[in-house]
């Protein structure tokens, strides 16, 4: 085919760039270990209080799309995501619906797997609790580390606080001035008496507010700040060094701002080698808040008659640095993206003539542009760009008969290595009695030359969630774009 040539895939890491928040600049990536690809990164989890909104899955859906295009470059990446199941939210909400912490949380947790796997994130290595006993334990191990070593305090309200100005790095994640601090949000739940106003808890000391919620430590009984949740469950199970970091870019500071002052304090060695951030999500321009009537959950999207696949791409589409405006109007142009990929694989799969089924054990990828183009700080526009590019030229050779099936089985072994990096392929489905009646109701309309029957049975069809293409092998049934 002109202008689409077959090429070696490439499976150097050596090329692959992405945008370090700690620097400000884009920095090649490589594996620590060449002899072993091993990649070790941690990504912020759900804090448990409400279910998980579209905009925390966007940033879900960036660490995944990073995952696994780190894994097709032929890494092994061990991922670990936490669950922070104890906190002022948390035990607030506990508090407000007369429940145990542990009960409360639980249902939140839950819907949080049920909302990922509808989205096909894969699943981390491990998703560590904060309130498990052998992370309080090094939680309580750290903080006494830090004290010793001068950079934490136990203040007059019993509470421990870490103490900033004994850290020289302390803001240059978030490069900020630490003069101009200001307690706001959630940092002033985290501070009570202390030296400096930018110092943060990392033991909180036991209220009456808090309830049952507390464990024994040797500075009295409490619980833990958020913060050294985080240092403790990463170094647990990562070690002292992390490869990649993620999160969305509201966790800079004071949260991984803070954790790299615990890590690094009680280890003595850099955390954290390449910072990656999600940019906020937008809904119709504004916030997402309760209070504008503009704040979903994926089980809001899906109300709406979307699917999980469709809400996927939505929220994969944009560049993950890039402030993402979510509209229905979008939702709707997925729908509609997923419809030609859709419609290009069936095609691909009539000319191929059952040879994708056979899967050929050679391994001819067409081009390596689609994967450079992620290799470039996961450029997913450019990425979908040539996607589609792709998809509009074999189209056209499909319609002149320039494309064998040698070829439309190289394309199609291309498309599953593509897939294996965006997981928007659509799953096969079961298509029910009901729809195969109709369906067959509609093709002897058509044999009737009754096309107003076959118009009207058409719309019944689509109305159910199905559409129908007609062939010169006759009337195709598939489930709409996006199931």
């Amino acid at each position: 085919m002109a202008g689409l040539r077959l090429g070696r895939r490439l499976c150097s890491t050596g090329q692959m760039r992405f945008f370090n928040t700690y620097s400000r600049q884009l920095e090649e990536f490589e594996s620590r270990d060449s002899s072993s690809r091993d990649v070790d990164m941690y990504t912020c989890g759900p804090t448990v209080y409400s279910r998980a909104h579209i905009g925390n899955f966007r940033a879900y859906i960036f660490e995944d799309l990073l995952q696994r295009h780190l894994e097709a470059r032929g890494l092994k990446v061990h991922r670990v995501m936490n669950i922070t199941d104890v906190d002022d939210k948390t035990i607030r909400g506990a508090r407000e619906a007369k429940v145990p912490l542990i009960k409360f949380t639980e249902q939140f947790k839950q819907a949080f797997f049920e909302d990922s796997d509808l989205l096909r994130i894969k699943r981390a290595n491990e998703y560590p609790s904060a309130t498990d006993q052998r992370y309080i334990d090094r939680m309580i191990s750290m903080i006494a580390t830090l004290i010793s070593k001068g950079l934490a305090y136990q203040a007059d309200d019993k509470s421990v606080y870490f103490r900033i100005h004994n850290f020289p790095d302390y803001g240059k994640l978030a490069h900020i001035d630490l003069t101009q601090l200001q307690a706001t949000g959630r940092v002033k739940h985290d501070e009570y008496d202390k030296e400096h106003i930018g110092d943060f808890a990392l033991w909180k000391a036991w209220d009456d507010e808090d309830g049952a919620v507390k464990w024994d430590s040797p500075w009295g009984p409490g619980r833990p700040g958020w913060h050294i949740e985080c240092s403790a469950m990463s170094t647990a199970l990562l070690g002292d060094q992390i490869d990649i970091h993620c999160g969305g870019v509201d966790n800079i500071f004071p949260h991984h701002e803070a954790e790299i002052a615990q890590s690094e304090g009680v280890t003595g060695k850099k955390f954290v080698r390449m910072w990656m951030h999600c940019a906020h999500l937008l809904v119709d321009g504004q916030k997402m808040s309760k209070s504008l009537g503009n704040f979903y959950t994926v089980p809001d999207v899906v109300a709406k008659g979307y699917t999980g696949r469709e809400l996927r791409y939505a929220l994969l589409r944009v560049h993950y640095r890039t402030q993402l405006n979510f509209t229905w109007e979008g939702m709707d142009e997925a729908r509609e993206s997923l419809g030609r990929i859709d419609d290009w694989l069936r095609r691909l799969r009539e000319v191929a003539g059952g040879r994708d089924a056979a899967r050929s054990a050679r391994r001819a990828d067409p081009t390596t542009q689609f994967e450079d183009a992620l290799d470039d700080d996961l450029n997913i526009s450019a990425a979908l760009g040539f996607l589609f590019e792709t998809i509009r030229k074999t189209n056209r050779a499909i319609d002149q008969g320039e494309l064998n099936a040698s070829q439309a089985d190289s394309w199609l072994e291309w498309w599953r290595h593509v897939d294996s990096v965006l997981a928007l392929e659509a799953r096969e489905t079961h298509i029910p009695a009901e729809i195969t009646a109709v369906a067959n109701e509609r093709e002897q309309a058509r044999l009737a030359k009754d096309w107003k029957k076959s118009d009207e049975l058409r719309d019944r069809l689509v109305a159910l969630g199905w559409e129908v293409r007609d062939s010169k092998e006759g009337q195709k049934i598939t489930k709409r774009a996006g199931a």
